[in-house]
């Protein structure tokens, strides 16, 4: 059965949460305190985990606002529906039942199951009982005749009155009848629900942070609240630990015993761990370690009122399981629920879940996951996401709470339903994510932003570049070198513009978080950016090979991507782009001084001493943004010597995609 749709009632702060719609995967998203926690464990009373109470308790759950006025039917035959939920049936479910009762037996594989405060379950289908009549009959061993006359029977017990009534009934009829009085001792619903729906009915499984594993577990005290029946979900997450190993909590009464025990629980530590670890990018350097250590209690005196000791009674020993988590980076181990709080989460809900899975075989859970992962970096929430998607819906479906826009998968909106608590409404849970209050929105919204930020100006190959001339100059080479039959910059490479060499470091350290992603970098060189290459070097936040400096194709110590053209173009384009300014005495490339190399620095120094267009400043992106309008009278004059150039930048460029 898959979980379709659902409705909560007149459960704690929801009126009416209205019918929410279910995918393999469910985010409910709202802010604190909006009742998305109430949702949760009103569906969970549908069909629990074993061990967990699925008992609506009218004093504590039903609204306080109207409990005395609606007291007296709480606790009537006609108890309100607290929650329904509304299934599916796969083909094998219902290939499964009409094998038994005949193709068509059900009309609908659609199953609607409600909980009402009473705590009765109730089971709607839709189904035609004619059809099972008429498929008992042909798989009898009655005479021809006999079915005939029986097909009239619109359902079993007019089936069975029809043989009842008959005067003489031969042996065959006997034994049909007897059959159908033993199966059929109640309805044929009954024997469809609790035959068949009962199997087939999903366990819904409650997490949140409270399920939380201990780091020091006194067995004593977990064995009186077992056998009290008080168990907590940190309880039973710990034992599932033990049950996954098959060990009980008296094993660890005897010491010997112990040793071989704890053996068995670090072996399972470490699946449980290797598990989590291909779905945890943030500290590979974790284990868990288990360790018994045994305390007295104090020691109880009895005094009178002369002060003198009446009995003593001394302490006993008390049995505690110590569980940490050791850094093997640092060497050290802390306690389990101390440090590492999202590593914690992580290793209790896998522990939990793996035995519950293991349990229930390939009945299918209905996960519900409430905040998970609060504790988590927004890099490991990212983490768990994908662990929904690979490990946990494959199998079950999902239903998770969370505020955090690092939980919401903005390229998957369809998953997203917005929880609210409205005046006069209670909670309110919609389908339609674009309806809700803007503080509801926002971490969908920063979700979105987030997934823009990472795909509008980036892909899976960035070439960094200092600024947008760099960007235009690159794509008009490209253009001419390809032209002239040579391999350009590959299409695979987004060029991004990251506002000047002081940003480079910054822009890789951001993009270089983001796993698949490659990395190349064109920096032009200059003193004053050789330190910002140390410490890229230094820093080691890129590869030695995806730093590219452009005097590499030059042949000068210092050069700009200006410098990969001939001097004397760049000059005609400067002298066209500043044609106004310049007047009747365009610049010649003699009249280029300077102590650098660089065409663009002597170009600015040129511009500063003629004091032209009256201000003597020089820009150096006009001359791009003049050759991205006007490339078809200027691509033409690029000399070979810059065609060269252009080629073996391009070819260095495009190894980093090789690699």
């Amino acid at each position: 059965m898959k979980l379709i749709r659902a409705c909560v009632t007149n459960y704690k702060s929801i009126d009416d949460s209205g019918w929410v719609d279910f995918n393999d995967v469910t985010c409910l998203v709202g802010k604190n305190e909006s009742g998305k926690t109430a949702f949760l464990k009103a569906l969970l009373r549908i069909s629990p985990i074993k061990g967990v109470n699925g008992n609506f308790d009218a004093v504590m759950d039903y609204p306080r606002k109207n409990y005395l006025k609606h007291k007296s039917q709480l606790e009537g035959d006609n108890s309100p529906v607290a929650v329904r939920a509304e299934f599916e049936l796969s083909s094998e479910e219902i290939a499964e039942v009409e094998s038994q009762f005949g193709a068509g037996v059900l009309t609908s594989p659609m199953v609607e199951y409600s909980k009402t405060y009473k705590n009765a379950l109730r089971c709607v289908f839709q189904y035609d009982e004619k059809i099972a009549v008429s498929h008992l009959l042909s798989k009898s061993d009655l005479s021809a005749d006999i079915v005939k006359d029986a097909g009239n029977a619109a359902t079993i017990p007019q089936l069975i009155e029809f043989f009842e009534g008959l005067e003489d009934r031969p042996p065959s009829v006997e034994t049909f009848l007897e059959g159908l009085k033993t199966r059929f001792k109640k309805s044929l619903w009954h024997q469809i629900t609790g035959d068949y729906f009962g199997r087939f009915l999903p366990r819904f499984f409650y997490f949140d942070d409270y399920s939380v594993m201990k780091g020091n577990v006194v067995l004593g005290e977990l064995k009186q609240r077992r056998d009290d029946s008080e168990l907590t979900d940190a309880d039973r997450a710990f034992l599932a630990l033990l049950d996954m190993v098959g060990a009980d909590l008296d094993d660890f009464e005897d010491q010997e015993n112990y040793e071989k025990l704890k053996a068995e629980l670090e072996a399972a530590s470490i699946g449980i761990s290797d598990e989590v670890f291909s779905f945890w990018s943030q500290n590979r350097q974790l284990e868990v370690e288990f360790d018994l250590s045994s305390t007295s209690t104090p020691t109880v005196k009895t005094v009178d009122s002369n002060g003198t000791t009446v009995t003593t009674e001394e302490g006993e020993q008390e049995n505690t399981l110590r569980i940490r988590i050791k850094n093997q980076r640092h060497r050290v181990t802390v306690p389990f629920d101390e440090r590492s709080r999202g590593f914690v989460w992580f290793f209790s809900f896998l522990a939990y879940f793996s035995q519950i899975e293991q349990e229930g075989g390939d009945n299918q859970l209905i996960l519900l996951l409430d905040e998970p992962g609060l504790a988590l970096h927004a890099k490991a929430q990212g983490d768990f996401l994908r662990f929904i998607d690979e490990r946990l819906a494959p199998k079950h479906q999902v239903v998770y709470t969370t505020h955090s826009p690092f939980l919401i998968d903005a390229t998957k909106l369809e998953r997203v339903r917005t929880v609210q608590d409205k005046d006069n409404l209670g909670t309110v849970v919609e389908n339609d994510v674009l309806r809700p209050d803007r503080d509801t929105l926002f971490p969908i919204q920063a979700a979105i932003g987030y997934e823009v930020s990472q795909t509008l100006f980036v892909g899976p190959h960035n070439l960094l570049v200092e600024g947008p001339s760099d960007l235009i100059y690159l794509q008009m080479l490209s253009e001419a070198v390809v032209a002239n039959g040579g391999a350009g910059l590959d299409e695979r490479w987004v060029i991004v513009p990251v506002g000047g060499a002081s940003k480079v470091s910054t822009f890789v350290s951001l993009l270089g978080a983001n796993q698949g992603l490659t990395i190349g970098v064109l920096m032009d060189i200059a003193a004053k950016d050789r330190q910002v290459i140390d410490n890229l070097r230094a820093n080691q936040l890129l590869l030695e090979t995806n730093l590219i400096q452009v005097n590499e194709f030059t042949g000068m110590d210092e050069a700009d991507i200006e410098d990969l053209f001939d001097p004397q173009f760049y000059t005609d384009l400067v002298n066209a782009t500043y044609g106004k300014d310049l007047g009747k005495k365009p610049i010649k490339v003699g009249d280029l001084v300077g102590d650098t190399p660089r065409i663009l620095k002597r170009v600015e120094l040129f511009f500063k001493r003629a004091n032209v267009g009256g201000h003597g400043k020089f820009s150096h992106y006009r001359p791009a943004s003049y050759l991205l309008k006007n490339q078809v009278g200027f691509v033409e004059k690029l000399d070979s010597a810059t065609i060269a150039r252009a080629t073996e930048l391009f070819k260095r460029v495009n190894t980093l995609l090789e690699t």
